[in-house]
């Protein structure tokens, strides 16, 4: 018996009324979005993600890959008999944006489905869209979890997935002396949240915590603040291009990756080549996926993407991304519709061969089993991966398996 979702823990941004309005479906009285995106000979997909502003740095190249999986779908002869036709928005690194652009994608574009956000700030704005108007956000990034919806899938990492192996590989490491480092905004401070958790109950000591806006840049009095502590490692959750000011400022002052390792969860390879490979080469990440992830998958995205974009590199969120596309499509083509409530019922235990690997929608949260990976930034800007969980875990974004865990998502 599949389980009843649990609402997210924390409240959506408030939203002007009349984004939050439920309207009708394809005959105007539903209020479901139901089987919308079918127009003639072709079926309308959102994809939304911010194309300026501070996030444009990661979320340009993942709109890039969603758009490089609906083409392939339409290479092999579409969907359904009909062609994807992809409608771009840009959710401008502004969550009140987000809403107005999904509302948008959802009741003036009829689109059948939205791939679409990266910051849990984004994704938030625009949960209470998709579930007034009974619509389907595949959401791509990895995030701090305490959350599910029952029209959002989650293709990226949960709590379980990214952060908790990134804390036990640092724990092996015996860096037990823990600096927190994050972007002002819900996941980072839930994701510290949980990291402090961990940390109490497995011998680590916090010894402090800082927090700036989004696109800040100016980290010396912090770097001289961590530089007085004396942390073992840094955890890392700031977002978007803050990430290059943060890691050359840290290099400037003395501090590289033999000196301080700075465990980042939001930087992959394309945040590497705008930080500077010598600003933050041999410093540890936690993804799900990297362009260097082995496998014949991998290497037909890896090819396929850089016959498009020259000199560019492949990374987790992007992946996880073109990964959404082809599960929603897989799941269309097994529900023999669109309709919003039959592919929700079809891809309930999916799975598909993807780029990371094997990868599985558990039905019961609509997130995906997903292997852990800690990888090690090479001097190429590529990443090496170091340590893995050998098979995909199940997601878990409550942490309900783990004890420590007890009474964070209240």
């Amino acid at each position: 018996m599949r389980k009843p979702f649990l609402r997210p823990l924390a409240a959506a941004a408030l939203l002007p009324a009349a984004l939050l309005t439920a309207c009708g479906g394809q005959d105007g009285g539903n209020a479901s979005a139901g089987a919308g995106g079918n127009d003639g000979n072709t079926i309308k997909v959102g994809i939304l993600h911010s194309l300026s502003g501070t996030m444009a740095i990661s979320e340009v190249t993942v709109k890039n890959s969603e758009s490089l999986a609906t083409d392939e779908i339409n290479a092999r002869g579409g969907l359904l008999g009909k062609r994807l036709q992809p409608i771009v928005e840009d959710g401008a690194s502004d969550w009140p944006t987000f809403a107005q652009k999904a509302q948008k994608l959802i009741r003036k574009d009829r689109v059948a489905t939205v791939f679409g956000g990266w910051t849990s700030a984004s994704r938030k704005a625009m949960l209470p869209v998709f579930e007034r108007n009974k619509a389907l956000l595949w959401y791509p990034v990895q995030y701090e979890g305490l959350e599910s919806s029952p029209y959002i899938f989650y293709t990226g990492a949960t709590t379980n997935q990214q952060i908790v192996p990134g804390l036990d590989y640092l724990k092996e490491k015996d860096k037990k002396r823990i600096y927190l480092v994050g972007s002002d905004y819900v996941f980072p401070r839930t994701a510290n949240k949980i990291i402090k958790a961990y940390a109490q109950a497995n011998g680590m000591q916090i010894l402090g915590e800082e927090y700036t806006p989004l696109g800040h840049t100016e980290y010396s009095t912090l770097v001289n603040k961590i530089g007085e502590a004396k942390p073992d490692a840094v955890f890392n959750t700031l977002n978007g291009d803050s990430n290059v000011a943060f890691f050359k400022q840290l290099r400037s002052a003395g501090f590289d990756a033999g000196r301080l390792p700075v465990m980042s969860v939001s930087v992959a390879e394309e945040e590497v080549k705008g930080i500077g490979v010598q600003n933050i080469a041999g410093h540890p990440v936690a993804w799900n996926y990297y362009q260097t992830t082995g496998g014949r998958a991998n290497e037909a995205f890896v090819r396929a993407f850089q016959a498009r974009h020259r000199g560019a590199v492949t990374s987790d969120p992007m992946e996880a991304g073109y990964n959404a596309v082809h599960l929603w499509a897989e799941a269309v083509r097994r529900a023999g519709t669109t309709d919003v409530e039959a592919v929700k019922k079809a891809a309930a235990g999916l799975s598909l061969d993807l780029p990371e690997g094997r990868v599985t929608i558990d039905g019961a949260t609509q997130h995906v089993h997903k292997t852990a990976r800690i990888g090690v930034v090479q001097p190429d800007g590529l990443i090496k991966e170091v340590w893995s969980s050998r098979e995909p875990i199940r997601p878990d974004p409550y942490l309900r398996s783990y004890p420590w865990a007890a009474g964070l998502s209240s």
